[in-house]
């Protein structure tokens, strides 16, 4: 097995070759994932661990300077593959989850800016096909272990609930067959650990966020308060997070990590006998509260942030411990990455422990610029992939990860499905494939920051909004996005600004019959007109 040195791509570019391909047509099926599944007796298990505002700087091999050491995570690297320009779907979290588990940008849905709550209308259609229901198709048992965040519908109101009523519109109705977990991002309430469609202790308690001695954040723990009697039903009579008494933020990652190997364990045999598993892991580290266990405080040198990280290293570590006892390791794909770039307190990492959480890219979560979606993204299947400890320097996306499965398990992706995906799947089977991807869209979703960019090689154009002018970057040449090129490569702001209008109205990204976005124009669309819109539509 060879290994290779991972340097991130903001110090390596000046000696990297840049190589160009012709665009390869979408495929489900090719021969060097034919071959490599033909030579297993089972197809893989499959596990996505996705962790929750991990920089790409957050990971010891793909940062050199990082003030902390992620050995787990450098393994997954170390004996796969490193994708070093890997993009979450969005620089914030709803949105991303929806782009991994679904392989369409969320922005085609109604929603355009921010993110849910924990509770509310499941932003993945009923009907959708997702990375678990395809994979169910194929025979696979699904599961998912920790941070929902897409949406769920409670019994009853705030304030008045009947927690002997199911949960609906939830994991159990979008292809998994298994939940454990928490609905959304812990400063948004109704903690509880979920089983199924049920709290195990109902969340019937009240809290605030109380201050984090050790970072800049917040912690969720006891004491709570108790829930004020319901008179006229109303919401508005709540004021804190809905809480269990049993809930603490700081179990969130022992929690699901046992989940996760307890539901595994009940796979092993099945799993050797030809029935695989999917296991989707999203943990809630390293977003706020940062609150590792004692047992890492005083690890690394980048503070709490890092101990946090250091933690969930530990965890991802007991996954491949698990696999390794129970001889599943070998024919197991593992995809590790996370939705999107680093909080803001990347900021004070930096001046206080010299770390850089963004790993040398421009800004953080919910930015355009690289820090808010170029993600660490690692995969590691021992049986299928070639030449492990290899780095991919081209362009990826996390809306892919869905029809490179599809190829790899032989799954059927119609036309209305993972209409942004396109499979990297001979990226895994073949290291001199040529691959080369189509242009990927990223949004900002924050604050002033609502913008769309494209990408496309090493092109990167950054549309303009009703507050921003447009900006281009190389970014083989300027990957931190320093130096603005737009007013000498007109040509190139003139052939992206057409690709990336036929890809937002065409409903679709790769090729195929044209799809249906789920709203017409919105606002932030402002490089082009209502009418402008409107006539690409019925230009399809």
């Amino acid at each position: 097995m060879s290994h290779v040195s991972l340097l991130h791509p903001v110090k390596l570019f000046l000696v990297l070759v840049v190589f160009t391909c012709t665009t390869p047509l979408r495929s489900n099926t090719s021969l060097q994932a034919a071959d490599a599944a033909s030579q297993n007796t089972v197809k893989p298990n499959v596990i996505v661990i996705y962790t929750d505002d991990q920089g790409y700087g957050d990971v010891s091999a793909l940062n050199p300077d990082a003030k902390f050491e992620t050995p787990n995570l450098d393994r997954l690297a170390n004996e796969g593959i490193a994708f070093t320009n890997a993009h979450s779907a969005d620089s914030v979290c709803t949105p991303s989850r929806y782009g991994l588990l679904t392989g369409r940008y969320p922005w085609r849905t109604k929603m355009k800016r921010n993110v849910l709550g924990a509770e509310a209308e499941c932003l993945i259609a009923d009907g959708r096909v997702t990375i678990p229901s395809m994979l169910k198709e194929q025979g696979y048992d699904t599961a998912m272990v920790g941070k929902w965040h897409l949406g769920m519908d409670f019994p009853g109101v705030a304030g008045n609930r009947d927690w002997s009523q199911p949960t609906v519109n939830m994991p159990l109705d979008k292809g998994f067959d298994y939940y454990f977990g928490v609905p959304a991002s812990l400063n948004y309430g109704v903690l509880a650990w979920f089983e199924g469609r049920y709290a195990k202790v109902p969340p019937t308690m009240l809290t605030s966020k109380k201050k984090n001695p050790r970072h800049v954040d917040y912690r969720i723990m006891p004491p709570y308060n108790p829930m004020p009697e319901p008179t006229d039903g109303k919401k508005s009579r709540v004021r804190g997070l809905e809480v269990a008494p049993d809930f603490i933020d700081n179990e969130c990652l022992t929690r699901f990590t046992d989940k996760a190997i307890e539901w595994m364990s009940t796979k092993v045999e099945s799993a050797k006998a030809g029935q695989p598993f999917f296991l989707y892991l999203p943990f809630t580290s390293p977003h706020y509260p940062v609150c590792p266990l004692p047992e890492f405080h005083g690890k690394g040198d980048a503070g709490a942030y890092g101990e946090f990280v250091i933690e969930t290293d530990h965890h991802v570590g007991q996954i491949l411990q698990f696999l390794a006892d129970n001889e599943l390791d070998e024919n197991t794909l593992i995809v590790f990455t996370s939705d999107n770039g680093p909080e803001k307190s990347w900021t004070g990492r930096i001046e206080q422990f010299g770390h850089d959480s963004r790993g040398g890219f421009r800004e953080g979560k919910r930015s355009v610029y690289e820090g808010g979606h170029r993600v660490p993204f690692m995969v590691r299947w021992p049986a299928g992939i070639k030449q492990p400890g290899r780095t991919w320097d081209n362009l990826v996306g996390q809306v892919d990860v869905i029809a490179t499965l599809a190829e790899i398990t032989g799954g059927n992706l119609p036309a209305d499905a993972g209409e942004d995906s396109q499979s990297f799947a001979s990226v895994l089977t073949d290291p001199n494939h040529d691959y080369s991807r189509l242009p990927l869209i990223n949004h900002g979703n924050g604050g002033s920051n609502y913008r769309y960019s494209i990408t496309e090689g090493d092109w990167k154009l950054i549309l303009a909004s009703t507050k921003h002018t447009t900006e281009l970057y190389h970014l083989g040449s300027d990957p931190s996005e320093s130096k603005d090129v737009v007013s000498t490569h007109p040509e190139e702001v003139e052939r992206l600004t057409k690709r990336i209008n036929q890809i937002i109205t065409s409903g679709r990204t790769t090729p195929g019959p044209t799809q249906k976005n789920d709203s017409g124009y919105w606002d932030d669309l402002a490089w082009m007109t209502p009418e402008q819109f409107e006539e690409l539509v019925n230009a399809q």
